[in-house]
């Protein structure tokens, strides 16, 4: 299980590093394991994509002000979860989006929902607005292990996805990672 350490990082190196992690959830009594294979960067206050833009603190962003190794989930368009894991030290609002998934240990309802991109990885792993601050380094219903070590040469940067309203700077930044030639990776690679 990954501890805290890890995530109370530089959210950059947090984001690549992630990659080849694996993300253990347990539902009903079953386990679904899946390996990250894509990520994107969301750098706090002075970040035009990030929800923290401005030092906003809202109720559905609060988590993010805490150190890292929590989980920060939000719908968008009113259907679609979007899992996100706290990055970085206490009041810098920082994280990840985890927007792929290569499916290691599917459990049976699961196998028809391919997790290549944030929201169908929150309905293949069946996460919710419940899960929202849950502690990733508690091992509970979901935690990371460490996976496949992914050598810097098969990391992909890339801009981030659907953030045009960020700005030109903001939305050209190569903030989203993901491992080469991996099938898994959402259609915008």
């Amino acid at each position: 299980m990954l501890s805290y350490d890890f995530f109370q990082r530089p959210t950059i190196q947090v984001a690549k590093d992630l990659l080849g992690k694996s993300i253990v959830r347990v539902d009903r009594g079953k386990k679904i394991i899946g390996q990250i294979v894509e990520t994107e960067a969301y750098l706090g206050p002075n970040d035009r994509a990030a929800h923290s833009f401005g030092g906003k603190i809202t109720p559905r962003n609060k988590i993010v002000y805490h150190p890292g190794g929590y989980i920060y989930i939000y719908l968008v368009y009113g259907m679609y979860w979007q899992l996100n894991f706290v990055t970085a030290q206490a009041n810098q609002p920082e994280c990840v989006l985890i927007r792929a998934l290569e499916p290691i240990q599917p459990n049976s309802e699961e196998t028809k929902i391919k997790p290549n991109g944030p929201g169908k990885l929150c309905r293949y792993l069946n996460l919710d607005k419940s899960f929202y601050g849950w502690d990733l380094c508690q091992g509970e219903k979901i935690w990371l292990e460490n996976g496949a070590k992914i050598s810097s040469d098969l990391i992909i940067s890339a801009p981030r996805v659907n953030i045009d309203y960020a700005g030109q700077y903001w939305s050209r930044r190569k903030l989203r990672f993901y491992i080469k030639d991996n099938q898994w990776v959402s259609r915008f690679s």
